[in-house]
């Protein structure tokens, strides 16, 4: 409409140019302006229109087609739109591989043309206009199906992952059908549950759930998460949230969908959280606040550590995400502030070579000298060996710090108890509290992870040190008559591996245990670790299945269990997950290629091509 006005209005004007006064070709001057103003402002202005591009001569952009794991958009390419198309796959297709390798789920998507590329390119050569949402609806419905190339041969291994799929289906219908958009589920009560961690920020459980959807097959429920995200998804909200949490949930749980859909859409609403995070390293040293209000960037700590620190799980555990939150962005910052991290802790001088939990932020000296695998100090050592596998074996920093780390574990920590289980117990100003806690169990995993890089020929040493560990924690699950284990346990007045205290023996469908035995039995192939798997799904389905969900109990020592009424978000990312992975093939989410953050959100290898490299040299 807009081409028909210019080209009518101007061979108007030029036929009664010549018999007119002054005046009016002063008048018809203007006019004139203003129209080719409007013509050609609408051409920059109004949205993108294929065909104004092409009238005006402008070179038609290439459809963007989002291949997992991309993080870059190539501008447009010069020739035939059919030719473009086509070099826009390819140099996807080269990014992709040279930048994180062939992953499992990506690379059926490298191999073929999708169904919305190859739209495309019978559209350009028929001269057809092709709708871009259609386009991109077709692109996600095309996904890899992941069942059909994971699924194990062994018709039982199959039958138990088709169990923890239907338990998935369970928790998140409930979850759907009774707190949709909140936070988490409660399933006695059926409403949902809000927590602190999050301030004001909603869809928790959805945000948490994408990729084990996506990894399952799931695809009406992925659409619909997708299609909350889009629409429901806000940051802009008037409260504190944990830096910690929302990082390791929302964040990484936006990354994960967006390497493995590809969809633009998780990419972005990852940067924009991520931008509103920043605010929480505003302080002296660089170590962030443990909470900041995301409307106002105003950061404090919790009341409680001591001494007004920062936690080292908690700031020890930004690690991956920030990483990749500058690999897809573009912008060096948020690696910039983990990496400051870094420079802090490598400046300080550890006790016994130990790392305490407790760091001021302002100050940048230690708080009180507790040490611990579990809470408060966990996923720090967890994040050193994960960012040396990530960096590709190229962090050699982070490789140096978990082995100079593990090593003061193992001297001050690692003890035997009277019955020979092996455990790790907590350190408090030298004196030694024989407890471990169900969150120290993913350190089998993590010391399974490490193994083949060990200096020194440790690699079955350290294997063994996982094996034992791993015992360790199904012993714990063995003790209780629930045959699910207790938040600690411990070691000392007669006790072998369960809980002694009320406040230690509830169980809140946590993850760690079940991790801890799918990279077992990925790094042995010992069918006890799938054995042991699968007594965890049958006590989870006696003892913490509901009617509307899942909930944690109160005591894993009692054959009624009182159940607590929150179905935790990690539960549906996290423990379902690894359970599902422990009963599929190797190739699901390769480690080769993948590395989970601590909410269990798969983020890829990054793999530096082989230009980058040269220029890193030159330089």
């Amino acid at each position: 409409m807009i081409r028909k006005l210019c080209s009518g209005s101007g061979l108007g004007l030029g036929s009664r140019s010549g018999g007119v006064r002054l005046s009016q070709r002063f008048l018809l001057l203007i006019l004139l302006s203003a129209l080719i103003t409007v013509c050609f402002g609408a051409i920059f202005f109004l949205p993108d229109s294929v065909r104004l591009r092409r009238f005006f001569l402008l070179p038609t952009e290439p459809q963007r087609t989002d291949i997992a794991g991309s993080g870059l958009v190539p501008g447009p390419a010069a020739g035939s739109p059919h030719r473009q198309t086509e070099a826009h796959i390819g140099s996807v297709r080269r990014g992709q591989e040279d930048r994180f390798g062939k992953s499992s789920v990506t690379e059926q998507m490298l191999q073929e043309v999708t169904e919305g590329e190859q739209r495309l390119i019978s559209a350009s050569e028929s001269g057809t206009e092709v709708n871009r949402a259609e386009v991109e609806a077709s692109n996600s419905r095309y996904q890899p199906p992941l069942e059909a190339r994971t699924e194990p041969v062994d018709q039982d291994v199959r039958s138990h992952r088709e169990k923890v799929k239907e338990m998935m289906k369970f928790a998140w219908n409930n979850y759907k059908q009774y707190a949709w958009g909140t936070n988490e589920l409660k399933p006695l009560s059926k409403n949902g549950h809000a927590s602190g961690l999050f301030g004001g920020l909603l869809g928790a459980t959805i945000v948490d759930s994408l990729d084990t959807l996506f990894i399952m097959g799931l695809q009406e429920e992925f659409r619909e998460a997708k299609e909350w995200v889009e629409n429901n998804l806000d940051f802009n909200v008037n409260g504190e949230v944990s830096v910690f949490e929302v990082t390791i949930r929302f964040v990484g749980g936006l990354l994960s969908a967006y390497y493995l859909t590809g969809d633009e859409l998780f990419k972005m609403k990852s940067i924009e959280l991520g931008e509103k995070l920043l605010p929480a390293f505003n302080t002296p040293t660089g170590i962030p606040w443990a909470l900041i209000n995301l409307r106002s960037g105003v950061g404090r700590n919790w009341g409680w550590a001591s001494g007004g620190s920062s936690i080292l799980a908690e700031f020890g555990t930004l690690h991956l995400e920030f990483m990749h939150l500058s690999e897809v962005s573009g912008n060096p910052k948020f690696a910039e502030k983990v990496m400051t991290i870094r420079k802090v802790l490598n400046r300080l001088e550890k006790p016994h070579g130990l790392y305490p939990n407790y760091l001021s932020p302002v100050t940048g000296h230690w708080g009180q000298h507790h040490v611990s695998i579990g809470g408060l100090g966990d996923s720090f050592y967890e994040y050193l060996i994960k960012a040396w596998l990530m960096s590709d074996k190229t962090d050699e920093e982070a490789k140096t710090m978990y082995y100079e780390a593990l090593q003061a574990i193992e001297t001050n920590l690692v003890r035997r108890s009277a019955s020979g289980l092996t455990y790790i117990a907590e350190w408090r100003g030298g004196i030694l509290d024989h407890k471990m806690g169900h969150l120290a169990c993913f350190s089998g995993g993590m010391l399974a992870m490490g193994a083949d890089d060990a200096p020194t020929d440790q690699s079955k040493h350290y294997m063994e040190l996982a094996a034992e560990i791993t015992i360790t924690c199904h012993e714990s699950y063995r003790r209780s008559a629930t045959k699910l284990g207790p938040e600690a346990f411990r070691f000392d007045g007669g006790a072998d591996a369960v809980a002694t205290r009320m406040n230690d023996k509830y169980y809140i469908l946590r993850p760690e245990v079940v991790e801890t035995y799918m990279h077992m039995w990925r790094f042995t192939h010992d069918p006890r670790y799938r054995e042991w798997g699968w007594e965890a799904v049958q006590a989870l389905e006696q003892h913490c299945r509901v009617d509307a969900g899942f909930s944690g109990i109160r005591d894993v020592y009692s054959t009624l269990p009182h159940h607590d009424d929150v179905q935790q978000s990690f539960f549906l990312a996290e423990t379902l997950k690894y359970l599902y992975m422990l009963f599929s093939e190797d190739e699901l989410l390769s480690p080769e290629h993948w590395v989970f953050n601590t909410e269990a959100h798969p983020l890829p290898v990054i793999r530096r091509n082989t230009q980058e490299q040269v220029i890193t040299n030159d330089q």
